[in-house]
């Protein structure tokens, strides 16, 4: 489980989540349907698309496809992206974030591909939320992709790049109470008092008829287009730590948690890590530059 958000402002795109994944085993007795057997603090769930390139994404569901974990494969996109392997046709100088997006597409529906269990193929369920900038262009983007029982959807624009605007996925159940003013189950409960779920007061017709006046009437006005990067990296902080308190103190295993890792990604600075884990000691993993010999005989630094 994940709380995964992403937040669109003049000044730029930021990234946020926790890190907790969830290890569990199908239950068909258990509500909700699954058995939690153990939660992981350390999953890495924010990347970089492209090293130097203002391009990163978050994910958040299904934590694998096959054997491989979501963040090697994103590491693996990466790699041949920046190498120039694969099937993809990307061009660092000229490129759109629709267009990365439809490579992210491509790319997990090629790795589903390889899963031969049509059962384990099925239960791979992942979404996706890109942000960064098009080449050449003056604001920020945010796209949304959805992985559905192992077949990835088209790209979706979560707003126009003039727009300001929150977007999250994961266990949103907090994050609509703070920024929409209700609960998702709101409808269910209305369906229910009505007394008639499977007619016109099924909830999706309840959705579907009061879901854009209860969101005009109660949503909080919490992101504007003028907002500083600086504020908006607190608001994402602020909401991630709020969900995280909100699994701890809820009945059941606290599927959401862990350290908060946080990206922001601007026109001018590109895609920066504001917080960040590491499995290894970075005092004892510092790079080491590559040193080439200048034709004077003096060692010049050429690391990038």
């Amino acid at each position: 489980m994940s709380i995964a958000l992403i937040i669109g402002v003049h000044d730029g795109v930021v990234l946020a989540a926790d890190s907790a994944t969830t290890l569990a085993t199908a239950a068909p007795m258990i509500p909700q349907g699954l058995n939690v057997l153990n939660v992981y603090e350390n999953a890495n769930k924010i990347f970089n698309l492209y090293k130097g390139k203002p391009l990163g994404c978050i994910t958040f569901g299904s934590g694998s496809i096959g054997n491989a974990s979501i963040a090697t494969l994103m590491k693996d996109l990466r790699d041949q992206l920046t190498k120039r392997r694969g099937p993809h046709d990307f061009d660092p100088e000229k490129y759109t974030i629709e267009g990365v997006a439809e490579t992210l597409a491509k790319f997990l529906d090629d790795e589903c591909g390889k899963v031969r269990d049509p059962a384990a193929k099925q239960g791979i369920n992942i979404g996706f939320l890109l942000g960064g900038y098009s080449s050449g262009e003056e604001l920020g983007e945010s796209w949304s992709l959805e992985v559905k029982q192992g077949r990835a959807d088209p790209p979706q624009e979560l707003r126009r790049k003039e727009d300001a605007g929150l977007s999250w996925g994961g266990q949103g159940e907090l994050l609509s109470r703070i920024a929409l003013g209700f609960s998702p189950l709101i409808f269910q409960v209305l369906a229910d008092a009505g007394g008639n779920p499977q007619g016109v007061s099924s909830p999706q017709y309840i959705q579907q008829k009061l879901g854009p006046l209860l969101t005009a009437r109660l949503q909080a006005p919490l992101v504007f287009a003028p907002m500083p990067i600086q504020d908006a990296i607190d608001l994402a902080r602020f909401l991630v730590h709020s969900t995280i308190m909100f699994s701890r103190f809820t009945p059941g295993p606290q599927v959401v948690g862990g350290p908060i890792e946080i990206a922001a990604i601007t026109k001018h600075e590109g895609f920066k890590w504001i917080s960040r884990k590491h499995y290894y000691n970075q005092e004892f993993n510092k790079e080491v530059p590559n040193v080439i010999c200048d034709r004077r005989g003096e060692n010049r630094d050429v690391t990038e």
